[in-house]
């Protein structure tokens, strides 16, 4: 049988916390993601059309909280001097310095959710190949 050929419509990566109330108000307040889907114990924010997050309460879900975390969420904004200067002012934990990577062409830097998982926000510093 062929792989199905319909498009895809939405993509959601899960993240999985203790104190999934925190969670929320850091995605809400601090990053300021509308939330999209509303399950209960699970809570699907919009990072832009198509993409979303996921924050799992990690009583209920089918994976549970790690202390290591090996998942980046990176968001690429049109303006991350705004967002550095933003994320300064909140003191976002672990925040690092504004960074270039010539290699993959970005200006960047990084911070901590309050339950450990890193997020990059970037912007492209050449047009996409």
């Amino acid at each position: 049988m062929p792989r199905p050929q319909t498009p895809n419509t939405l993509a959601i990566t899960f993240l999985y916390y203790r104190d999934l109330p925190t969670a929320m108000r850091f995605y809400e307040d601090i990053l300021g993601l509308p939330l999209a889907i509303d399950q209960g114990w699970c809570k699907i924010y919009e990072i832009c059309p198509g993409a979303h997050v996921g924050l799992v309460d990690e009583t209920r879900g089918m994976n549970k909280w790690q202390p290591v975390k090996t998942v980046q969420l990176c968001i690429r904004v049109p303006d991350v001097d705004a967002w550095y200067s933003y994320a300064q002012e909140e003191a976002l934990d672990g925040l690092s310095e504004l960074f270039i990577n010539e290699e993959i062409g970005i200006r960047a830097f990084v911070f901590n959710d309050p339950e450990g998982y890193q997020v990059e926000i970037q912007t492209a510093t050449r047009a996409a190949a």
